[in-house]
């Protein structure tokens, strides 16, 4: 839901209804992943989607009814080949969907609107909705849950359950992630376990670009593209220029490994080091390689490699250090020009995130779509 925040939001001011379709889980080879949304207002506009087009048709059926009836609804979607025509996923995986009315006197509202007010500002942000339980809880009402473990909402007469969950979305928020959490009879506090969906919006992920070279405008063109916030460092104010990197959202005339040392990173920033110059490469990736960054490559040829290996090893980095540096960078692609190569360290980008293995999806055996980080299960309260 909070991928589509911008224009909830507007439908929020605008004083719209509307229903939200959200995937609370996946199973198999499923198109979308936890958090994806399909909205529908009354007057039948719709935006997002839940499944890249399969199940569409059905789903916006199902915001309707929700629209006219106030009620939740969960529906699971899967695979069927007894009909060429029956509604299901043609990728043979199954989706499980939460409709929730959001209408002016509905529970939920004040919460998603809160919620989706503060994604568009791309503020941080968690919110909480039973998925599964009793159903007078299920979908219809929401718990907003800032970094700072402050939080609006709630659903009902349970702050013992309000709190745990708070507490379990806040970790959820700080590490960026959006799944789902079982809560056992016990820790639910209401006579039945729950299963809660936690979507987080989070600031984009920043991709740090060292080296205002040719290569270096086409990648900032695909991790724009990607969704990263992507910053141009090079030390030279002739070559780092808005006119050259006009879709950069910043541009910083600094020494590389000064500036890393001052900025601001993460566990999903990644670092594509273009300089390939020893007098910039050496002191940056030093610095670099003891981050905790999701990603450090740096471009040059093997003998370049070689050679920068060298240089690093004689002012102290570590074999366990220099085993998380990829280069030369990038997925061998045999690019040649500026957007292949980029292209190439995009797929090496995407591949570490998502768990894949960068080979060819022909003839592997192994699945499409990877389980990741972003989606986690958690399990708390459980009783055997």
């Amino acid at each position: 839901m909070l991928d589509i925040a911008d224009e909830l939001h507007r439908w929020v001011e605008q004083g719209r209804d509307f229903a939200v379709a959200t995937v609370v889980a996946v199973g198999g080879s499923a198109p979308r992943q936890p958090g994806a949304a399909l909205a529908v207002d009354t007057d039948g506009t719709a935006i997002g989607s839940v499944s890249g087009g399969c199940v569409e048709g059905a789903v916006y059926e199902l915001c309707h009814q929700a629209l006219r009836d106030g009620q939740p609804v969960l529906e699971r979607f899967g695979y069927s080949d007894d009909d060429a025509f029956a509604v299901g996923l043609t990728c043979g995986g199954v989706i499980d969907i939460l409709v929730t009315p959001v209408r002016a006197g509905d529970p939920v509202r004040p919460v998603v609107a809160s919620a989706v007010a503060a994604a568009s500002r791309r503020e941080p942000a968690a919110v909480a909705r039973i998925v599964t339980g009793p159903a007078e809880s299920t979908g219809r009402r929401a718990l907003l849950v800032r970094p700072d473990g402050s939080y609006d909402g709630g659903f009902g007469a349970h702050p013992e359950l309000d709190r745990t969950v708070a507490a379990e979305a806040r970790a959820y928020l700080d590490a960026g992630r959006t799944g789902t959490l079982e809560i056992g009879e016990q820790g639910s506090r209401c006579g039945a376990p729950l299963t809660v969906l936690v979507e987080s919006s989070v600031p984009a992920p920043r991709m740090i670009v060292f080296g205002a070279i040719d290569f270096a405008s086409a990648l900032v063109r695909v991790g724009k593209f990607l969704g990263y916030h992507v910053t141009v460092c090079d030390a030279r104010p002739v070559f780092a220029t808005r006119v050259r990197f006009p879709e950069a959202d910043e541009i910083v005339v600094e020494w590389p490994h000064e500036y890393l040392e001052r900025t601001a990173v993460d566990a999903r920033t990644v670092l594509c080091v273009l300089t390939h110059d020893a007098k910039f490469d050496v002191p940056l990736l030093q610095r670099a390689l003891r981050l905790p960054v999701a990603y450090v490559g740096a471009m040059g040829s093997r003998r370049t490699h070689l050679d920068r290996d060298r240089r690093l090893r004689e002012v102290g980095v570590t074999d366990l250090e220099l085993a998380r540096l990829r280069s030369p960078i990038g997925l061998d692609l045999g690019a040649r020009t500026p957007e292949e190569t980029a292209l190439s360290i995009a797929a090496e980008i995407v591949a570490g995130r998502r768990g894949g293995s960068g080979v060819s999806l022909t003839g592997a055996h192994t699945p499409i779509h990877h389980d990741t980080p972003s989606a986690p299960t958690g399990r708390i309260g459980s009783v055997a």
